[in-house]
């Protein structure tokens, strides 16, 4: 077996070499969690529960050291790390929590003389692929529920970033998981391991993060054998600013949800609608926190092809009209850093405003009738997460209940939450992940008819 090298963005230099596994491998993934499942599935739920808040406490106790593995494999900045590592805990923690309440019900069929028991069973061997942009979360908040109903776990995560992966592999061992639970497998070769697990009549579950276009591709491939499917695509999030919103607020919140993890979040604000009445002093504001970025504040993008594609949409949307208005300075080096950009005068339909930035760049273009707006946010593909801030709540609240996003902050710039369902529509995704609903995407309801004469 070859190895592939795991690089540092930030530097270019080589941090270490994983396996590069292939089909083969993924298939005795399978047996290991398939001769596992049956013992893991009739686990009781407390033990399971004891299991995973076991794993939490280990990721608290290790939380400097995967941060700083997180930020040497993915590149973000130490505070985003660090942040994700206890985010990514508390996907332990939850369904720790949820792990005990598996639910069901209970009553009398209308008729008489039955009654109806329904329960709720695991799937199954669960393929789990998750991407780079954060390592840990996207790990845990799937393995997470995945345990908790009952399931083994066969987990493929992105080349660029295997390292955080294997060591939560490792944390869940030192919790107790037993063999077989939860394998991870290391590969550049993603279509022929995903493939070789969906060709797999023993893998019952796929729970993909990643693009909306390699999301279709794999839902083609799980319909040949009706494969139940969970995806979280792609966004395209918009960021309103009404002309009553608290400014100071509202650019509080434009820093978090465009340039956490530098903008490389499917939930990243992307569209940035701001009423004409505001769109100066917001501008000028929102401009000034920018400029005032610690070089070390944004890591680097995650590839030279990623640096590439960023700077292209933004010459494009310049060539289109937009101006730079606002740049941050980014650290010397090698790395693949892009500046923190913010652009203004950007037509309202320019490509940058239609296609996922992935990268530190805030597209403004502004807005006056409500109604208009709506169009302008609706008229997408995509529809993840949405930003709403209005100084009147039910304003807010009636901007927000008519965008077609399946996540809106209002008069915040973060929307992911652990006892939230986490999720999109249309081109964005099928299912939720986080809460209940999480717990229930690794779940199947069989009802029994009890005879009751």
């Amino acid at each position: 077996m070859s190895n592939f090298p795991v690089v540092d963005p930030a530097t270019l230099q080589t941090i270490t070499e994983v396996p590069d596994q292939g089909a083969a491998d993924a298939r005795a993934a399978v047996d290991a969690a398939s001769a596992a499942f049956r013992g893991w599935a009739g686990t009781a739920p407390r033990r399971r529960s004891e299991i995973l808040y076991r794993a939490f406490e280990l990721m608290l106790r290790d939380r400097d050291g995967l941060a700083a593995l997180i930020r040497r494999e993915n590149g973000k900045s130490l505070s985003d790390a660090l942040g994700e590592v206890t985010y990514a805990a508390e996907f332990f923690r939850w369904f720790a929590e949820e792990a005990v309440r598996p639910g069901g019900d209970f009553g009398e069929s209308p008729a008489g003389g039955t009654r109806t028991l329904v329960t709720h069973r695991p799937v199954g061997v669960a393929a789990l692929v998750t991407p780079w942009n954060f390592p840990a979360a996207m790990i845990t908040r799937k393995i997470g529920p995945a345990l908790a109903a009952g399931c083994t776990a066969v987990v493929k995560p992105a080349a660029e970033t295997p390292l955080t992966a294997l060591a939560i592999g490792e944390l869940l061992r030192e919790a107790g998981l037993p063999d077989g639970v939860v394998t991870v497998v290391t590969t550049t070769d993603s279509s022929g391991v995903v493939g070789a697990w969906l060709n797999d009549q023993r893998v019952r579950k796929i729970s993909f993060t990643g693009s909306t276009a390699v999301g279709r591709v794999l839902l083609r491939h799980a319909a040949d054998r009706v494969v139940n499917s969970s995806m979280e695509l792609g966004g395209n999030a918009p960021f309103i600013v009404a002309d009553d919103a608290d400014l100071d607020a509202a650019v509080a919140g434009a820093m978090i949800a465009k340039f956490r993890n530098g903008g490389q979040a499917c939930t990243a604000a992307n569209r940035f609608y701001v009423h004409a009445a505001v769109a100066g002093e917001f501008t000028a504001r929102f401009g000034a926190a920018v400029e005032k970025m610690p070089a070390d504040a944004i890591g680097p993008l995650i590839s030279a092809a990623a640096l590439r594609r960023v700077t292209r949409t933004v010459a494009e949307a310049v060539a289109a009209g937009a101006r730079i208005s606002h740049r941050a300075a980014v650290p010397d080096g090698p790395g693949w850093f892009y500046p923190p950009t913010v652009l203004t005068g950007v037509p309202a339909d320019a490509e940058i405003l239609k296609e996922e930035i992935f990268g530190p760049v805030a597209a403004i273009t502004t807005w006056t009738g409500e109604d208009e707006l709506l169009d302008l946010v609706n008229d997408s593909e995509y529809g993840l997460a949405a930003y709403v801030f209005s100084g009147d709540l039910a304003r807010a609240l009636r901007l927000g209940e008519a965008i077609d996003a399946g996540m809106v902050g209002v008069n915040r710039g973060l929307v992911s939450d652990p006892s939230a369902p986490f999720g999109g529509v249309k081109q964005s995704g099928l299912g939720r992940e986080g809460a209940r609903e999480g717990l229930r995407e690794f779940q199947e309801t069989q009802f029994l008819s009890v005879d009751w004469q």
